[in-house]
């Protein structure tokens, strides 16, 4: 008996040591999002500040609301009240704003409206929703459906639609929504239907090509359309007639991403040609990771499949290109293709730090709710060897 109960004891210890070894992960996924967005939080005391690079920019316009998304995406596996309070302090600074104002039609402009849905789903106070509601509304009664000319435009206002379906009820902005990305996708023909990846914009279709011959797929580019489909499929109840649309997209995306990652980790700035300003990039690297993790935590990408590329990624990011002082490195600068934002190092700081924090807090609040489903997986092993007659 006692040499049972010994063997009992050490089949246990073995399946709960998993268990243990995930909360010191968690623990270190969660220290390193913390410093990342410490060291942008520490360099910009007032949220409101206009950002100045090679001109000045208010700080509601898109490289700013990136990095809020991924803030909170942090705030919701870590609530402090600082990060909360930072981001409706920008947004009040902004009057709840947009850049160039309500009447504005252009994508970059709607990705502060994300955020301030998101806030106003906390706490439905009119004025949070007032502005980027009527910019949507205006674009809806022109009837035009072409305003996503560029694959970014996806990330920056898709979710926007997504979110006023939701809260409104209306299904004129599913609609519209699901008109627009068709019209990209297919019309545009900015969804390469062979190699099941995204040209940037029409300039870059055939027959325009890369150095190697081959068609260009920008990274980062494709990651914003992947991070486009995830939060609008987050945001969408399940029953929404195009939803199936969206998830197929996604998936067949991450199918073909996941053998040209790098055995560093990262993905390289042009998906299909090493050769072509080739090496670590973070921000692409990050949005691919946030597909993937995202995918596995909601049962959609299969875990032995995709766990080991996701966990090479995030611990190449986290070792590989972040500072101890939470700078992000191998952050490609503003642009629309390889060549643009050069050069990419560990040292070279971007013209914006701002967004490549945002993905890498994307990519890291799934990762780290990731080890969470690993938990998961081994407690249930774990009791059902306790409640076995």
């Amino acid at each position: 008996m006692k040499s049972f109960y010994f063997l009992l004891t050490l089949v246990i210890a073995s399946l709960a040591f998993p268990v243990a070894n995930n909360y010191l992960l968690k623990r270190e996924i969660m220290g390193k999002m913390v410093l990342a967005n410490h060291h942008l939080m520490k360099k910009w005391p007032d949220p409101g500040a206009p950002v100045i690079t090679d001109k000045e920019r208010p700080s509601n316009f898109w490289n700013r609301a990136v990095y809020y998304e991924g803030l909170m995406a942090l705030y919701s596996i870590n609530p402090k009240k600082e990060y909360l309070q930072y981001t409706l302090d920008w947004a009040e600074s902004h009057n709840w704003g947009l850049r160039n104002g309500y009447e504005t039609k252009h994508a970059e402009n709607h990705c502060a409206g994300q955020i301030y849905l998101d806030l106003y789903m906390m706490d439905p106070k009119p004025e949070r929703i007032k502005d980027i509601k009527k910019s949507i509304d205006l674009m809806i009664d022109t009837k035009k459906t072409g305003w996503w000319y560029w694959i970014d435009a996806l990330q920056m206002s898709m979710p926007v639609f997504a979110q006023l379906y939701v809260i409104t009820g209306n299904d004129i902005y599913s609609k519209r929504m699901y008109r627009m990305f068709i019209k990209t996708k297919l019309k545009f023909g900015l969804y390469a239907q062979k190699d099941k990846l995204w040209f940037r914009d029409r300039k870059y279709m055939p027959p325009f090509k890369g150095p190697n011959g081959k068609n260009l797929y920008w990274s980062r580019g494709n990651g914003w359309v992947v991070a486009a489909l995830i939060r609008v499929l987050d945001i969408l109840p399940k029953d929404e007639p195009h939803r199936p649309e969206y998830l197929k997209t996604y998936v067949e995306m991450m199918e073909v991403l996941l053998p040209i990652q790098r055995t560093d980790g990262f993905w390289n700035v042009s998906l299909n040609d090493p050769d072509n300003f080739g090496g670590k990039e973070t921000s692409g690297t990050a949005l691919f990771i946030y597909g993937m993790a995202w995918g596995v935590n909601n049962g959609i990408l299969d875990a032995k499949k995709y766990v080991p590329a996701i966990t090479k990624g995030w611990e190449a990011m986290a070792n590989e290109a972040l500072h101890p002082n939470g700078f992000l490195g191998y952050v490609q600068g503003t642009g629309k293709r390889p060549s643009a934002g050069q050069p990419v190092s560990y040292t070279q700081k971007p013209n914006f730090e701002d967004f490549g924090i945002g993905c890498f807090l994307l990519a890291g609040s799934e990762v780290y709710q990731l080890h969470d489903y690993s938990a998961r997986d081994w407690l249930s092993r774990l009791t059902a060897l306790l409640t076995f007659p």
